[in-house]
């Protein structure tokens, strides 16, 4: 594959050796964006049309993203151990081809078993390319010191529906839903394929570690016995998780939420657009002060932040905008503790394969919760929802507090 066009903007990395992180993480951050906005966004623009065009019901079509999820999640213990023995070259850059493969494949549905099985691939692309994958390859590439690429490539992640909505939208309107699925998949060949290939090392060695501080006796990365560690995964598995069904279920059915405590739809899709901002802005915010402070705090303040902005959603308009804009700050949050947390707390060595155990719950609280969230809305209100939702928030809220009391004295 010719890249040499690209040389001058990422210059190569060389074998073994970590590459500059500027370039690098610049590069992510594209992949990153097109990533999550031809796949996890794409249904909230498309849905409809791609619904009128096939004749298939539109909870069939939602349900292919669900699939993709699971999918992505059952498929990620094996990226993280695969991420973790060879490096991220090779799972980013297949996560490349199989959104193209995926996309490819969906432009072509005209039945149901087309349609799942183009995001069956897309899932497969999903588990190999998101978040997870791209937070283990910085892990692996830069050890202890991971902490800033993280929450940068974060920064650039928030930017994903800010530009993919847009353009989904255009491409729908001037070639239609298959035609945006076409276009999709040949930015993942054309654009994402080359910076995968480009920035990251080919080499499967790993950094020597390079502590910042002289490890105590009692150092959770080296003495800690391994019930505590199993705890502490677990304690962490379960924040993570909860968190993602949380913003799972608040991004499919805020509207009908909001119009549930008595705010137009106009309205309720106007006050939607807060939460993007609100992220970015709270990852601005810790990428500035991050480094003054240990990640699980970071983490506790994210579980806080949603919490108390699903608590003032039972208010009214105008404490919404205000809800929404803390609760898109808690989120924002949670996507660099997701990432800082287990690095901090299990150390750099076997990161990414933490890191694919750790997408698993997560990914498939994503594909489950909406669901069942609507089920139970089908069966009372969208406040009721709401309330239950606001119970598990306090409960992740909780769950962080233990484990920080489980930490506290080691790190």
């Amino acid at each position: 594959m010719e890249t040499g066009s690209f040389s001058g903007i990422f210059p190569a990395a060389k074998p073994d050796e970590p590459p500059r992180r500027g370039p690098l993480v610049t590069a992510l951050g594209i992949v990153e964006i097109l990533a999550w906005g031809s796949s996890y966004y794409l249904l909230a623009v498309l849905a409809g049309p791609i619904a009128a065009d096939t004749g298939l019901s539109l909870s069939w079509v939602v349900a292919g993203l669900s699939l993709a999820l699971l999918a992505g999640g059952l498929s990620s213990p094996f990226v993280g151990r695969t991420i973790e023995r060879r490096g991220g070259r090779p799972v980013l850059a297949c996560s490349s081809v199989l959104f193209a493969l995926g996309f490819g494949c969906l432009s072509l549905a005209d039945n149901l078993a087309v349609y799942l099985a183009a995001w069956l691939v897309i899932g497969l692309a999903m588990g190999s390319g998101l978040y997870d994958a791209a937070f283990a390859t910085l892990g692996r590439l830069y050890g202890q010191n991971a902490r800033s690429a993280i929450s940068v490539l974060t920064l650039f992640g928030g930017l994903a529906s800010t530009v993919c909505w847009p353009l989904t939208a255009f491409l729908n309107a001037e070639m239609g839903w298959r035609g945006a699925c076409l276009v999709y998949a040949g930015l993942h060949i054309v654009v994402c394929l080359p910076l995968n290939l480009l920035v990251l090392p080919r080499g499967s060695a790993i950094p020597p570690p390079q502590p910042t501080r002289p490890a105590p006796a009692t150092s959770v990365k080296t003495s800690t016995p391994r019930r505590r560690k199993t705890t502490e995964f677990v304690l962490l598995a379960a924040v993570v998780a909860l968190a993602e069904a949380l913003f799972s279920v608040i991004s499919v059915h805020l509207l009908s939420i909001l119009q549930a405590r008595g705010i137009e739809l106009m309205a309720a899709v106007a006050l939607g657009t807060i939460i993007g901002p609100a992220q970015v802005g709270a990852r601005t915010i810790e990428m500035a002060f991050g480094r003054h402070y240990h990640p699980l705090w970071t983490m506790i303040v994210s579980t806080v932040l949603v919490a108390l902005g699903i608590a003032l959603l039972l208010g009214k308009f105008p404490i919404a905008a205000v809800a929404l804009m803390v609760y898109g700050g808690g989120a924002g949050l949670a996507s660099i503790a997701r990432g800082t947390v287990p690095l901090e707390l299990f150390g750099p060595l076997g990161y990414a394969s933490l890191m694919g155990r750790l997408a698993l719950p997560c990914l498939l609280a994503q594909a489950l919760s909406p669901s069942i969230a609507g089920l139970l809305m089908a069966r009372g209100d969208a406040t009721w929802v709401l309330t239950i939702v606001m119970a598990m928030a306090l409960t992740n809220v909780i769950l962080g507090l233990l484990l920080w009391l489980l930490t506290k004295n080691i790190h």
